[in-house]
């Protein structure tokens, strides 16, 4: 199966490496940021669910898939954190929709503990075999 071109998407976007980082953006595969100072903001990703797109003859020509797609941001301000994560999870929006389905736009509430803001969206795509 192909993976979703999240990552090289987002490399094309100016807007993107503006927020997440150039000339490599800060865009991880979920579990994977391992910097040993974290910077932020910066952006997850994690395949939820998959299928083959069937017809009733032949094989599939096209899998889908729906990848969730997680922006944190953290900062002294509160106010800069918050701009910072909508910021960032507008850029990458912008950089893929016009080669997926956004399907869900989750706002999750600061982190009491890390004190983290995060977005999360999910993106449904439509990969050829």
């Amino acid at each position: 199966m192909n993976a979703p071109p999240l990552y090289r998407l987002a490399k094309l976007s100016p807007s993107v490496l503006a927020v997440l980082g150039s000339p490599e953006p800060r865009i991880y595969p979920w579990g994977e940021n391992t910097d040993k100072t974290v910077a932020y903001p910066y952006a997850t990703w994690i395949e939820v669910s998959g299928a083959p797109y069937n017809h009733l003859a032949g094989r599939p020509s096209v899998d889908r898939t729906t990848t969730q797609i997680d922006v944190w941001a953290k900062a002294a301000d509160p106010a800069q954190a918050q701009r910072m994560v909508e910021e960032a999870a507008t850029a990458l929006r912008d950089a893929i929709e016009l080669d997926c389905y956004i399907t869900a736009w989750r706002r999750h509430p600061r982190d009491p503990d890390t004190k983290v803001y995060r977005i999360s969206f999910d993106a449904e795509w439509q990969l050829n075999r």
